[in-house]
């Protein structure tokens, strides 16, 4: 659609402010269509549930894991300057930021119709930017649409009741007519990235868990100070909490556009992310259907991929972590990664700028494999201490009743955007 041909609510997004966002954001749960049977805050709505658009669904999911042109990486580190620092693992920026670029999470999102993935975390930019800096909105949409691929019919069979949602969230939470945006993270790239950022800046591991350290380490002192370390336990913690703030604000990047399209819905952790993943261990409830293990030694089952969708950078779908470096080297120094000369970018010599960087030698990559083949051979599994996929967030987006909120709140509950949405969006 050209912008002109757009709802007349389309515009009215183009022009929302970002102060009127951040001011307006709050969680709005009473869908269209809801009930909630009992309580201070007892109603049944008298509308059906009214679903999203198409164009709606992709504007929410743009706002959650779009491609927004390159990442513009960073420009020096002293330890190794001239060189170009080489952190990240994406040539492409997205709509929320990842720990020195690593860029280790996909989004997944359902509907009624289906459960779907969209595969923008290695794409190239969506669109160029003009002399003002802008990026054309259609033109992102259109690149996004045909990088989103359907995984499942129907809505993701996900059980609305406890254990599995939690209690708060029963009467709201994946129901019909709503959108569930779902941002997993590969937590086995992003600790492996960390390694590698760890040696480049001279560090390696040490098994804090059973006091040693990582046997046969002494043999790189010639790059790298042995006696420097950091503790697994440390190291894999950090790096979940660097992915938490990926996905966090991934989420968070959909709720403001939900206050722009006045569209109802909230960030919530409220569901069990294993089982949504496909850890349930309950036939009928497969999740997204990702592979998982189990083993005595682990508190809980532990996701590793989804085979041709997004598989873990470990074990099984890598024969040993030595392959996993290696995939990992290729993703940043390959062909279109983000320090490959013939990877386009935004600099006016993109390929002088990409070259700048210094690529892992083999060595260096074994130094990397070596400690983490001790932590997938120690553990069981890699990483040792967290999961090797994770998820912790989801964004829901609905159609909001007003009449629940004009019953129960002063006036000034919603945005005018959300007062306007049913006339201005599905005229």
């Amino acid at each position: 659609m050209e912008h002109g041909k757009m709802p007349d609510g389309f515009k009215d997004m183009l022009s929302f402010g970002l102060i009127e966002s951040l001011l307006g954001r709050r969680s709005r749960r009473f869908f269209m269509g809801a009930e909630i049977p009992d309580g201070v805050f007892a109603y049944k709505s008298k509308h059906d549930t009214v679903p999203l658009s198409e164009l709606e669904k992709l504007l929410v999911v743009a706002a959650c894991g779009s491609n927004t042109n390159w990442n513009y990486l960073i420009y020096r580190a002293e330890r190794y300057a001239p060189y170009l620092s080489n952190y990240a693992g994406a040539g492409g920026g997205r709509t929320f930021p990842s720990a020195a670029g690593f860029h280790t999470s996909t989004t997944f999102f359902t509907d009624d119709d289906g459960v779907y993935v969209l595969d923008a975390r290695d794409a190239p930019a969506f669109a160029e930017r003009d002399d003002d800096g802008s990026l054309d909105v259609q033109a992102i949409l259109d690149a996004l649409k045909s990088r989103i691929k359907k995984i499942q019919d129907g809505r993701l069979r996900f059980p609305a009741e406890v254990p599995y949602t939690e209690a708060h969230n029963t009467w709201v939470a994946n129901h019909p007519g709503t959108l569930l945006v779902i941002p997993v993270g590969d937590l086995a790239q992003h600790v492996l990235l960390n390694l590698c950022y760890m040696l480049q800046n001279g560090l390696v591991l040490y098994d804090d868990i059973n006091k040693r350290a990582i046997p046969g380490i002494e043999q790189f002192k010639d790059i790298v100070d042995v006696e420097n370390v950091w503790p697994i336990t440390f190291v894999e913690q950090w790096s979940l909490s660097e992915l938490t703030v990926e996905l966090g604000t991934s989420c968070y990047g959909g709720m403001l556009m939900l206050q722009a399209m006045g569209l109802g819905g909230w960030m919530f952790n409220g569901m069990d992310a294993f089982a949504v993943m496909g850890a349930s261990g309950e036939p009928d409830i497969p999740g997204l259907g990702f592979r998982y293990d189990t083993d005595e030694r682990w508190p809980y089952p532990n996701p590793t991929g989804l085979e041709g969708v997004m598989e873990g950078y470990c074990p099984p779908y890598y024969p040993d972590m030595q392959a996993a470096v290696d995939a990992v080297c290729e993703r940043k120094f390959g062909s279109g990664g983000p320090f490959h000369p013939d990877t386009p970018g935004p600099w006016k010599d993109s390929a002088k700028v990409r070259s700048a960087a210094q690529v892992h030698d083999e060595r260096f990559k074994e130094c990397v494999a070596l400690q983490a083949q001790y932590v997938y051979e120690t553990f069981g599994k890699f990483p040792g201490t967290v999961p090797s996929m994770f998820l912790i967030m989801y964004l829901q987006a609905h159609h909001i009743d007003l009449e629940f909120y004009d019953e129960f709140y002063k006036t000034g509950a919603y945005l005018k955007t959300h007062a306007e949405h049913m006339a201005r969006w599905h005229a």
